[in-house]
């Protein structure tokens, strides 16, 4: 039954974690349920994470019960978990605005709350920033403040949190490292590093009387860093060997606490307190459910990730009626690859941990030999790409755009210095909404498009992303890069006969007079809507439109035409303006000395917030409104002139 705010007894006491920790350590099962519920009832009617963060209700409620936040530092990876974290730290009462305009972060940020230690909203970064804190306090003699940072939702399997728990096994630190191991990143976690968490279980009694030997020894001063490292070593060396099991962590001289069972609160406070002031590095592997509490996100914990809305109590999404819409850019891309996978047997998918966002998930289920699903390992994803590029096949690795920013190096060392003939779908390109400025796909054209050998394409609509697909596939074209946005397209009749484009070339959509609009990808249809509205509003108007489909390279004899015919050309972008596809055109402009003047519309050179992607184009000025505008701004500079 849906719980009202007026049943939440103790969760109405609680403000601040100062609160919570007034409580006594009984209640908290029942502050438990409660925090679940108020998530449940929250995301019901405002969508957000729904699964992650259930799973780690217990954890967030021990972690704030027995660490001194916001002194004492909590570092959290993936923001998915830490709703029940914003809630009890001060948010509770503005929570229904997460996600939303001018409401909320989607994910913590020190630029929200003190709470928030660190940013989060990629993957696997948590052990190094919270390293660097520990690291800062020791350096500044502030060696009574704790640091934990908290791991989870497959995020360890991210190389960064490998590069950093090799450093944090060799750098002198005392922090904790809290991994919340639901099996899960959003689709099922895999790799060997998965199977060996499974296998992982160090004895409680075991533990416990370590804890207190190492107590001992530390009070008769016999156990400064050398000797502790020597006997960690011996002792991981004799279990091992006992046990027949390998720890990675105590490999790398960590100590590893677990598995425990991260839904019992009142066993995790007790745990959490004995490995609060213990030196050195510390693990602690707790297995929680994602989607703990509610049982159709327990149940399928891939759709409950980011449901949408949902009623509580029958357990059903609200799910719109999409008949007669067009489909969504990605579900475009999967049917799409699984076709041309059907007639060219070297076609192979990779996907780091986004098989169902993608739509990847489609040819896995018809053809699993074929599509590697290599976790959350963005750089890992192209360079394997490239490795079976460079042997003959043709991988299609899809990112989405923001999360290739992980792996710009392997995008210009593995791939693009040999020409390998890895196509790079770049899902999520331009604002995506309500997950903000470290989710929109703002930078990949300014980062990729100074990269040599690189071909970067966006599509208008279903027709040219399935064209450009095709032509990505052909023998000789060497790395290609398709970028194209979150959400739904323009064409309910998309499955055309597929074609190849030349590359290099766009359209001109229209013929006009005085003023030209040049675009790439999908926010060309804004532009067609923009057009139509200006010449409504301005019978003597005439707008030309160029979809130049390529950023690089550049269709030149395009360009050479609209120098030549117009003196006022508009570039539009779903990009960062710096840099961009507008700067490419403005340098061709200037090297072929052509004096139309151009103005470049795009994202700021800021960070764009949260909200509605139609919201957010409004407010970047990249939407029909304000593109007519900038005609109409370009048409009286023209009748002035004249």
């Amino acid at each position: 039954m849906e719980a009202a705010k007026s049943d939440f007894n103790i969760l109405n006491s609680i403000n601040y974690p100062d609160d919570l920790r007034r409580l006594k350590v009984e209640q908290l099962p029942l502050l438990c349920q409660e925090l679940r519920d108020d998530i449940l009832k929250e995301l019901s009617v405002n969508p957000g994470h729904l699964a992650s963060s259930m799973g780690a209700v217990e954890l967030t409620v021990a972690l704030h019960y027995v660490y001194n936040t916001p002194d004492d530092r909590l570092v959290w990876d993936v923001g998915h978990q830490a709703y029940g974290h914003k809630i009890l730290t001060g948010r509770k009462d503005r929570f229904c605005t997460n996600r939303k305009l001018h409401g909320l972060m989607p994910f913590p940020s020190p630029l929200e709350s003190e709470y928030d230690s660190f940013v989060c909203g990629h993957a696997s970064n948590s052990i190094s920033a919270a390293l660097g804190m520990a690291v800062a306090d020791k350096k500044t003699g502030y060696d009574e403040r704790h640091v934990v940072a908290i791991i989870g939702d497959g995020a360890m399997s991210g190389g960064l949190a490998f590069e950093g728990l090799n450093n944090v096994s060799t750098t002198p630190n005392d922090m904790l490292i809290v991994l919340n191991d639901n099996n899960m990143s959003i689709d099922r976690s895999v790799g060997g590093l998965k199977q060996a968490l499974l296998r992982l279980n160090t004895n409680e009694t075991y533990n416990r009387m370590r804890f207190k030997a190492s107590r001992w020894l530390n009070s008769k001063g016999y156990l400064n860093d050398d000797r502790r490292k020597g006997i960690i070593r011996l002792n991981n060396a004799l279990k091992s060997a006992i046990s027949h099991q390998q720890n990675i962590f105590e490999g790398l001289n960590i100590r590893y606490f677990g598995p425990f069972d991260g839904h019992n609160v009142i066993e995790l406070v007790r745990i959490l307190r004995q490995l609060k002031d213990m030196k050195g590095p510390k693990l602690l592997h707790l297995h929680t459910i994602k989607g703990h509490g509610y049982a159709p996100a327990e149940a399928d914990p891939t759709v409950w990730h980011q449901p949408g809305r949902f009623d509580i109590d029958t357990e059903e999404r609200i799910v719109t009626d999409e008949t007669g819409t067009p489909p969504k850019f990605q579900t475009v891309f999967g049917e799409t690859l699984l076709e041309l996978a059907k007639a060219n047997p070297r076609i192979v998918g990779v996907t780091p941990a986004m098989p169902t966002g993608c739509s990847m998930n489609i040819m896995m289920k018809a053809m699993p030999d074929r599509v590697f699903d290599v976790g959350i390992a963005e750089g890992h994803a192209v360079t394997f790409s490239a490795g079976m590029a460079k042997e003959g096949l043709t991988p299609f690795c899809n990112i989405y755009s923001s999360f290739a920013q992980r792996a710009y190096d392997n995008i210009i060392h593995d791939v693009a210095v040999l020409r390998l003939g890895v196509v790079l779908c770049l899902d999520r390109a331009g604002l995506v909404g309500e997950d903000g400025a470290t989710h929109h796909g703002a930078f990949d054209i300014a980062a990729l498009r100074p990269v040599p050998n690189l071909t970067i394409a966006s599509p208008m609509d279903e027709h040219e992303l399935r064209n450009l697909m095709f032509t990505a596939q052909q023998d000789g074209m060497g790395p290609f890069v398709i970028r194209y946005p979150r959400g739904h397209g323009v064409l309910v009749d998309w499955r055309n006969k597929m074609e190849a484009v030349k590359v290099g070339t766009g359209r001109r959509l229209r013929s006009g007079k005085g003023v030209a609009v040049m675009s790439v990808g999908p926010v060309g249809n804004a532009v067609e809507k923009a057009i139509d509205d200006a010449e409504r509003t301005d019978r003597n108007l005439k707008v030309g439109h160029y979809d130049m489909r390529f950023v690089k390279p550049l269709d030149e004899s395009l360009l050479a035409e609209a120098a030549e015919m117009y003196d006022e050309i508009i570039t539009v972008e779903d990009g960062v303006r710096t840099g961009g596809f507008g700067s490419a055109v403005l340098e061709w402009m200037g090297d072929h000395g052509c004096k139309a003047r151009v103005t470049r519309l795009g994202l700021p050179d800021s960070f764009v917030e949260h909200g509605t992607a139609d919201e957010l184009r409004h407010i970047a000025g990249i939407d029909a409104e304000a593109i007519a505008a900038a005609i109409s701004r370009a048409a009286d500079r023209l009748r002035t002139k004249n």
